[in-house]
């Protein structure tokens, strides 16, 4: 039973520009039906006024749910947390779960928001009413970061097979093709001909002053790519417009770099501001103490936990993540082969398995990077025997499915 069921409970359900609210009597009685408010401050002064009547009406403050909806209730709930309303946020999944009791399925924003209302009022269920700005804008500028990273990981994707056409070849001069050295040379030079008539000196300079290593280094690399240029000048598919499309890449590339760069600058800064709680600062610290953590996986991984009160278990917290295991069991049967839940925060995940990965590799001496982790991913490897796709069992299974996909097809 929920510690609110003797209060009046109000439900809203947020969209972008409007909600809806559903008020609950302290008895469980539709207080009043669900009504509208715009998303600004006349519809907020609205829903103020009505809260101030509930109050006055039953001598007990109301207490407000609402459902998560990514940006869009965050105004809202500063708004009410502000004007010191004890207000809830919802996880989707929960009240997904739970809207549709009924025999006929109905759905819309008026039936939701006396579902939220019913939810807050009977169910004990996980809530939060945490929010930090400061927090919240770090959390908003590490998601900002992992999607320009990603984006400029597809532009790299897109300037490597465009090269694959222009300048075959070209991918086994520079270890990166993306990289410093090999965007300095490729936008000057973006077709083997180039190479070829440009003069040597120019070349081998682009490429020391890039690549900030000797003369000999950059003569080699030269050396390479005028092998590889003359050989590609006989095979390679050049035209203007993939001359053009390499350039924007480059520029593209060079522009998110420079925003990614701005971004971690932007997130160090907010972190060292007073406006952030020490405590948060303090945990920062302490997981860029663990070897193989880095910076960012560090921030991202406190920012999207926000503050860990919120969870009462360490369970919650994985489940929060969503790395807990899946459950699949129905009377005898126990599912063996159950994979991450994945229902958690997808970017605190990501940060997680970056992490991971980087505790358990080794340096090129050959001592791992996090020797705790390390012997203990060992350690549970052992006696642990690996898949393999051409065993017995996993070839009979599928020639079975194949005679089974055939035999309806026949």
């Amino acid at each position: 039973m929920s510690k609110f069921f003797g209060l009046p409970v109000v439900g809203i359900d947020v969209s972008a520009d409007f909600s809806m609210v559903a008020i609950l009597a302290p008895n469980g009685d539709v207080y009043r039906m669900a009504f509208k408010i715009t998303n600004d401050i006349k519809g907020f002064s609205y829903l103020l006024e009505e809260m101030r009547k509930v109050e006055e009406e039953f001598s007990l403050k109301p207490v407000l749910f609402m459902e998560s909806t990514g940006i869009y209730h965050l105004t809202l709930f500063h708004f009410l947390k502000n004007n010191e309303f004890e207000t809830f946020v919802i996880n989707p999944l929960v009240t997904n779960s739970n809207k549709n009791f009924g025999i006929r399925k109905v759905k819309n924003d008026k039936k939701d928001a006396l579902s939220i209302a019913n939810i807050g009022k009977y169910q004990n269920i996980k809530m939060s009413d945490y929010l930090d700005v400061n927090i919240f804008a770090i959390k908003s500028l590490c998601r900002d970061y992992y999607g320009f990273v990603d984006n400029r990981s597809d532009y790299k994707k897109k300037l490597s097979a465009d090269l694959r056409i222009i300048f075959p070849g070209y991918n086994t001069v520079f270890s990166d093709t993306a990289g410093v050295s090999s965007l300095a040379v490729i936008s000057k030079y973006p077709t083997p001909r180039d190479i070829i008539d440009s003069p040597k000196d120019e070349v081998i300079d682009i490429i020391k002053k890039a690549s900030r290593k000797g003369i000999t280094w950059s003569e080699n690399t030269y050396t390479k790519l005028l092998s590889v240029s003359q050989d590609a000048s006989q095979i390679s598919f050049c035209s203007n417009t993939l001359k053009t499309t390499i350039t924007i890449n480059i520029k593209l590339i060079n522009t998110l770099d420079e925003q990614i760069a701005a971004l971690l600058d932007e997130i160090e800064a907010t972190i060292k501001s007073d406006d952030t709680p020490k405590e948060f600062r303090k945990n920062i610290e302490l997981l860029l103490s663990m070897p193989g953590l880095g910076f960012i996986s560090a921030v991202t991984i406190m920012s999207e936990i926000g503050n860990f009160t919120r969870f009462n278990k360490p369970k919650q917290l994985v489940a929060f993540f969503g790395i807990d295991p899946s459950v699949n069991e129905s009377g005898q049967f126990k599912g063996n082969k159950n994979k991450m839940s994945k229902r958690g925060t997808r970017f605190g995940r990501r940060a997680l398995y970056a992490a991971a990965l980087a505790c358990i590799r080794k340096t090129k001496k050959g001592i791992p990077i996090n020797s705790v982790l390390y012997a203990y991913k060992n350690n549970n490897l052992n006696g642990k025997k690996k898949s393999d796709p051409w065993s017995n069992n996993a070839q009979n299974t599928k020639i079975h499915i194949f005679n089974t996909k055939r035999s309806k097809a026949l």
